[in-house]
């Protein structure tokens, strides 16, 4: 990340500059932990969040992305879940929870992130940098961008069928 900063190139084939320099990834008061963001399956009250929970991860808070992202569903990725890739000046605020990850169980949490996810820097809004899930930017061509929602759950609660009282 260094090398790649000190050339000055762009962030990959996207011709979008390199984001900032993330800061330090453990928790504040807690060396031994690392905070990660998440944005759908893993969110409280959704289907992977046990797992999460069951990595000895601990719910921090709730907050949103850098206006620098975009939100996409994925196709075909039981449970359902979200991608997010960062484009730059085109992006949103999207909805988040920050959670704090045992660094031991960090490596189980990546060996259990399916493709085209997995691990990155965000940045979140006031400019702080934390670990979370990101996607590759090729799913921006294949699925559904849900940006406008501002969130994975919104999304979710768009696409349920209506309740119907008698």
């Amino acid at each position: 990340a260094v090398l790649h900063a000190a050339a000055g190139g762009p962030l990959g084939a996207t011709g979008n500059g390199l984001p900032a320099r993330a800061g330090p990834i453990v928790t504040g008061d807690d060396p031994a932990r690392i905070e990660i963001a998440v944005f759908g399956a893993h969110m409280s009250g959704e289907p992977l969040n046990p797992m999460l929970v069951g990595l000895g991860a601990r719910f921090l808070g709730a907050g949103h992305t850098a206006p620098v992202y975009r939100l996409f569903a994925l196709p075909d990725a039981p449970p359902a879940r979200p991608g997010l890739v960062r484009v730059g000046p085109r992006g949103a605020p999207i909805e988040l929870e920050i959670w704090s990850l045992p660094r031991s169980r960090v490596g189980d949490l990546l060996a259990s992130i399916p493709a085209p996810l997995g691990l990155g820097t965000v940045e979140l809004e006031g400019g702080r940098h934390v670990n979370g899930f990101m996607c590759e930017g090729y799913v921006a061509d294949l699925a559904e961008d849900i940006t406008e929602f501002g969130g994975w759950r919104a999304y979710r609660a768009s696409t349920r069928e209506p309740s119907f009282q008698k």
